[in-house]
């Protein structure tokens, strides 16, 4: 018997028959003090301090109050801005999710059968899907210089590794059989992948890209905080002034457009399904 098994011996139950069935013991004696040390060495090592929580908590509702109080004078001043935010995360959602297709075929063992091919494209689509679209677009800036070009190559390549990586994955569970089949009638490896396995993973891989791209809409939001353009530049700016009305006219915009987007998406989604 164990050290554990004699400080904590498990119950045992005897059975009309005569056998004795013991309980499988609880953890719960030993998880619970971890879980309980962990919490307290997490508030050590970051410094939470509930006092000043509570004190400076009244900070966060004064600025509710005014971000709920929204300056719709200042709707002018955001309508381009909005625009160019839909605009780059379409142009960059809808050509990261085609260009993804013929990378998400190499990266499919079922489709390639080359394992340094396969590795070297999923390699590829796990170090761009890791960096933030945030860090994308402050190294696209750099690049390419402010504005939304810098915004939508940052989306382009979030999109690209995300939708690339559903799709082979989509990919390598598909039914070979039409493959196969074309194959076998003379159809070259692509044409037999665009007749045999794209209609069997296009639901999936538009409802993917469709998803991708309502979700960018969010993100591109704040691609301007690094100069990447869109209502991004405006947020920093209203936010840094102290702005809190104007901050809540362009929150309350892209709120709207997002609702919109997200209601005309899943129905296409639905559809597809």
């Amino acid at each position: 018997m164990s050290l554990f098994d004699k400080i904590f011996p498990p119950k045992k139950h005897k059975l009309s028959s005569g056998s004795i069935v013991y309980e499988k013991r609880t953890r719960n004696i030993i998880i619970i003090p971890l879980i309980l040390i962990m919490f307290f060495v997490s508030i050590k090592i970051t410094g939470f301090n509930f006092t000043m929580l509570i004190e400076n908590g009244k900070n966060f509702f004064t600025i509710l109050k005014d971000i709920f109080r929204p300056n719709m004078s200042y709707l002018k001043n955001v309508i381009n801005p909005l625009i160019d935010t839909i605009k780059m995360s379409f142009l960059g959602s809808f050509l990261g999710a085609i260009l993804s297709v013929p990378f998400a075929f190499l990266a499919s063992t079922n489709m390639v059968n080359n394992k340094f091919i396969n590795w070297i494209v999923r390699i590829l689509f796990s170090i761009m899907r890791t960096i933030p679209t945030l860090v994308n677009a402050l190294i696209a800036t750099y690049i390419f210089g402010l504005g939304t070009f810098a915004g939508t190559v940052a989306i382009f390549i979030f999109s690209f590794s995300y939708v690339g990586k559903l799709t082979y994955e989509q990919i390598e569970t598909v039914n070979m059989g039409a493959f196969e089949a074309m194959i076998s009638m003379g159809y070259t490896k692509s044409m037999a992948f665009i007749k045999g396995i794209i209609p069997q993973i296009l639901p999936v891989y538009l409802s993917t890209a469709l998803y991708n791209f309502e979700g960018n809409v969010r993100y591109a939001a704040i691609l301007g905080y690094v100069g990447a353009g869109g209502l991004g530049l405006l947020l920093n700016e209203n936010v840094a002034w102290r702005e809190y009305q104007n901050t809540g006219t362009i929150l309350l915009c892209l709120l709207a457009t997002v609702f919109v987007i997200e209601t005309i998406t899943s129905h296409f989604r639905r559809k597809l399904n």
